[in-house]
């Protein structure tokens, strides 16, 4: 057990020491080994979950982000006609479902 002077403490830091000595005097009593060295252990501990969440949360976005920004990459692309002179894609398909069914 230790003894604080409370003329040492400046007086704008008083009601402070106080309530300090309050919250460790009732965790010592909820946990006699550990005392408030065991809150504080747990409070690290989500500290660095919410962290490991909030990172995770974070690339979430920025790969949701990403994703919209190629959906309106390729809306706002223009659209290209093809003219009867070319062979369209679906002429280019029916060719090759009849050399297939060829070969069948």
């Amino acid at each position: 057990m230790f003894y604080i002077n409370f003329q040492e403490i400046p007086e704008s830091q008083r009601d402070d020491a106080v309530t300090s000595m309050v919250y460790e005097a009732t965790a010592r009593i909820r946990d006699p080994v550990y005392g408030c060295t065991g809150s504080i252990y747990q409070l690290q501990n989500q500290v660095i979950e919410l962290q490991a969440e909030l990172a995770r949360t974070k690339a979430e976005l920025i790969n949701i982000q990403t994703q919209q920004a190629s959906l309106m990459a390729i809306i706002s692309s223009p659209l290209t006609i093809e003219t009867s002179d070319s062979p369209s894609f679906i002429e280019d398909h029916n060719q090759s479902f009849i050399l297939d069914s060829l070969w069948i």
